[in-house]
């Protein structure tokens, strides 16, 4: 899948580049793109037949849906249900027209763009809303094939549009056609226009480039707590190599956020505590944070940081359900999801502090009203204690707000991306050498002003691309976030683009949106030689504005204070045990390789040696 957000594929490569290029006569090495298994050239009539067979295969996949359908075996809730032969034969045939249909959407409680029979997807219930307006015929209702439908950007689960682009062949001959489609979709799901294309047109062929938008808070550029693995490696290897007073002009603009935090937000909260139970607390609120990495995280790194998430996110889905009204989740929701994740936190965190000290007492069944005999702790006393800190740390990052200098380091890391680069380590399955990960970046800015939202300052980041690769633009957030927190040194960014394999994490898909796509040389020459109308949203903006600030804007500010994701995100990453993101210090990717050497010829009890001392029973 694409960037969550972005359509492109290879495909679109193999094709620009002579997608069927195989393995050379003189037995030479296949292009990139090939098969080895591809069939060979066929003549003109031979293709002929095969297309000829493949529309019968075609037929014979719909017959067995339809049967499936009539006995019940088969679910399709993303496409209409085939209409009787008696109504398909009395419907008055109409002219279908090759257009392109203007779209936005929220992504919210949708499992991606692209129709998929089994799940709720945008295209699913576009379909169905050209089918209910009459814009598709009842014969041609139940494949989206027989209206030859393309997307110009496939965004995936939960991911945001103000702009998108699909192609097809509508009936367009009601001129209210547009206000008909809208009437059979949600508010989710807005039809700004559809305009008449030429015969030839594929959107996603078509696209020359992309705009994409990124909404981040602000806090996500503070650094590591000191007390988290990240933060005191960040210190250490800086000392080590040598660049400690570098690093710290790096971080001088946040150099007193967290000793700040601890003296106005801390302090007074562990001053009002027992001496006995003091410790537990400090070690609930910052240890028990930590996370060890398992043996084998270097494959599955990502699916664990995005499993840290998959609770708020199943959290958040469920919250917005249950909600009568977008006004009373905005209303009633926030507070309430805020506060359970804060519950659940402080348990999780208690409970790991707990199995740390097996002889002390962690009793549950009193009110904390009754002293305790020594040895004995009040459980529900110190988790509401670590919730109260918990809440005063994020209320203190939520408060904060973005110096201007901060601001343009985080311009600088972006502006690493621009021109062309080897993105090998910003997407999957792709290497060095593939010339696939060659993606030109045209501009990638910080919008010059914040803008605060719910007590939260965000930033917007805006990228425009030729084309993206699946989790390309999560990944480059989400690395220069990184190394702008981290205080690391530019160099990192530069050698990730080189013959380096760098393991950088997904930023959450929460932020983000796909602003646009761009049509500028279809609008210059094809439109323009067969008198079509450019594709061009700009006469959509006021609609597209109000949209994305209700539908897409909202639903993104809401759903972080709902589940705190980029909080909960960035602390994962912090207190992740393992030397796989130590390329963020001083010591850059030697450090990484270092310590992945050293890990993979230590016995298993040295490696545990920091937590117990003793060989692991796992």
């Amino acid at each position: 899948m694409a960037d969550n957000g972005s359509s492109d594929r290879d495909g679109k490569r193999k094709w620009d580049n002579g997608g069927d290029r195989r393995r050379g006569r003189g037995g030479g090495s296949m292009q990139h793109g090939s098969r080895p298994n591809k069939k060979r050239n066929m003549g003109r009539k031979e293709h002929a037949n095969e297309q000829l067979d493949r529309r019968g295969r075609n037929a014979e996949q719909q017959a067995r849906n339809k049967e499936a359908q009539e006995k019940g075996e088969n679910d399709k809730p993303a496409l209409p249900s085939a209409f009787p032969a008696e109504e398909v034969a009395a419907e008055e045939r109409r002219p279908k027209r090759k257009v392109a249909v203007m779209v936005g959407y929220s992504g919210t409680g949708y499992k991606g763009m692209q129709i998929d029979n089994k799940q709720k997807t945008i295209e699913g219930d576009l379909f169905k809303a050209f089918v209910a307006a009459g814009a598709i015929s009842k014969a041609n209702a139940d494949d989206p094939k027989k209206s030859a439908l393309v997307r110009c950007a496939r965004t995936d689960k939960g991911v945001h549009a103000a702009g998108n682009i699909i192609s097809l062949k509508l009936i367009i001959e009601d001129e209210d056609i547009v206000d008909k489609i809208n009437a059979n979709l949600s508010e989710q799901i807005r039809v700004w226009g559809i305009q008449r294309t030429v015969g030839s047109f594929s959107c996603y062929q078509a696209c020359d480039s992309r705009w994409y938008e990124y909404l981040i808070p602000t806090h996500s550029f503070l650094p590591p707590h000191p007390s988290s693995y990240l933060g005191k490696k960040l210190v250490e290897e800086a000392e080590k190599a040598g660049d400690l007073e570098e690093y710290k002009k790096r971080q001088a603009e946040v150099a007193d956020f967290w000793s700040e935090v601890e003296e106005k937000s801390i302090k007074p909260i562990l001053e009002t505590l027992d001496d006995s139970i003091r410790p537990l607390v400090e070690e609930a609120l910052y240890i028990a944070d930590s996370t060890d990495a398992p043996e084998d995280q270097d494959p599955i790194i990502e699916a664990s940081i995005d499993e840290a998430l998959a609770d708020a996110t199943a959290a958040k889905e469920a919250e917005e359900a249950k909600a009568t009204s977008e006004e009373a989740a905005a209303e009633t929701a926030i507070p309430d999801a805020g506060e359970a994740m804060q519950v659940d936190e402080a348990k999780e965190a208690v409970e790991k502090v707990e199995a740390q000290h097996p002889t002390t007492t962690f009793d549950d069944q009193t009110d904390g009203s009754i002293p305790l005999p020594s040895g004995i702790v009040n459980k529900p006393a110190l988790e509401e204690v670590v919730r109260a800190l918990k809440r005063a740390i994020m209320d203190a990052k939520r408060s904060y707000r973005i110096s201007p200098e901060r601001q343009e380091r985080v311009q600088a890391a972006l502006n690493n991306y621009l021109g062309t680069r080897r993105y090998h380590n910003y997407t999957v399955q792709k290497k060095f050498t593939d010339s696939s990960a060659k993606r030109y970046i045209k501009s990638f800015k910080v919008a010059p002003k914040p803008i605060i939202i719910n007590d939260t300052e965000w930033l917007s980041l805006k990228v425009h691309g030729q084309s993206f690769m699946m989790h390309q633009i999560r990944k480059m957030v989400g690395m220069a976030a990184l190394t702008v927190r981290c205080g690391s040194d530019p160099k990192i960014m530069l050698e990730s683009f080189e013959n380096n394999v760098v393991r950088i994490p997904k930023a959450p898909g929460l932020g983000l949106l796909l602003e646009r796509p761009v049509f500028d040389s279809y609008n210059d020459k094809m439109a323009k030689a067969h008198g079509r109308e450019k594709i061009d949203f700009a006469k959509y903006d006021d609609k597209i504005q109000e949209f994305k600030e209700r539908e897409i804007y909202q639903r993104i500010f809401r759903e972080e204070a709902q589940g705190n994701q980029f909080n909960t995100f960035f602390t994962h990453l912090d207190n992740y045990k393992d030397t796989t993101f130590l390329y963020l210090t001083s010591g850059g990717i030697e450090a990484t390789k270092q310590g992945r050497k050293n890990k993979s010829t230590q016995p298993k009890w040295e490696q545990d040696s920091d937590n117990e001392g003793y060989a692991s029973d796992n």
